[in-house]
């Protein structure tokens, strides 16, 4: 796992199964983006890139595509192949994708892009699209505007150390991107409603940098989300809670070429 950011490996690797069981899944407008913006449907290839667990690789066949999903730390992508047999899944990383170029139709990552988002990355995704093909990127971002979430936020800030986060919005810096088409935006609104052990202790618990701390550590933490839980009329002693978030979906396209070659 070479140029994995220690935080990612560490973190995903120790928290594979909170992972699974604490993140959300995304909201339904987007199996209409992968269809309409991706151009997603049966006979189309799209790799899941930096797949995870395939939380996302599930909406990718849901669309009707066949799937090849990459993921570096090995934990992940067993519980991906546990949960999708069907999936083609691969060990590889952004910089150096396992796939023979102009190979697919989408490249997807979703949660991922800012631990990767180098010019090194995109021109590697660049390669392995075919021309026309689109670069969707797709987060679920906690509503912090919620006074709660935002409690959850600083509890986090302290120990989230040199991780990239996508609240850092410096993920935007590759952008527009060298052979793409301008980035293309839209927003939904979004929920995951549960048990608030699942949907808030699992999901904060989820996070690379909070997965990777020590397990007293841990404990330390999970007892502070209980005290925010407990602080809060809409949380305390409700055995379900519904946890806002806002979903960013991003699209753009590799450029396609003229017949002598050239970019257009």
């Amino acid at each position: 796992m070479s140029n994995i950011h220690h935080a990612a490996a560490e973190g995903f690797s120790a928290g594979a199964a909170t992972y699974v069981a604490g993140r959300p899944d995304y909201p339904p407008e987007i199996e209409a983006w992968l269809i309409n913006d991706l151009g997603l449907g049966p006979g189309k290839t799209a790799l899941d890139l930096a797949a995870g667990t395939g939380k996302f690789s599930a909406r990718l066949l849901g669309a009707g595509a066949s799937v090849i999903a990459v993921e570096p730390v090995s934990a992940m992508r067993e519980q991906l192949v546990r949960q999708f047999p069907e999936i083609d899944a691969r060990s590889g990383r952004a910089q150096n994708i396992p796939l023979d170029g102009a190979s697919v139709d989408a490249v997807v990552c979703a949660q991922a892009f800012h631990w990767f988002a180098t010019a090194e990355a995109v021109r590697e995704i660049h390669r392995v699209l075919k021309p026309g093909g689109a670069f969707g990127l797709i987060w679920n971002v906690r509503d912090e505007t919620v006074p709660w979430v935002a409690a959850l936020g600083r509890l986090m800030k302290p120990f989230e150390g040199d991780a990239p986060r996508f609240s850092s919005q410096k993920w935007r810096n590759v952008f527009p991107a060298d052979g793409f088409s301008p980035l293309r935006e839209k927003q939904f609104t979004h929920r995951h409603t549960g048990p608030p052990e699942k949907v808030i202790i699992d999901r904060i618990l989820s996070v690379s940098f909070m997965a990777a701390l020590p397990p007293a550590e841990q404990e330390v933490v999970t007892s502070r989300l209980r005290d925010v839980i407990s602080a809060y009329p809409e949380l305390a002693g409700k055995t379900e809670v519904t946890f806002p978030y806002k979903t960013l979906a991003c699209v753009c396209n590799r450029l396609p070429y003229t017949p002598a070659g050239e970019m257009l």
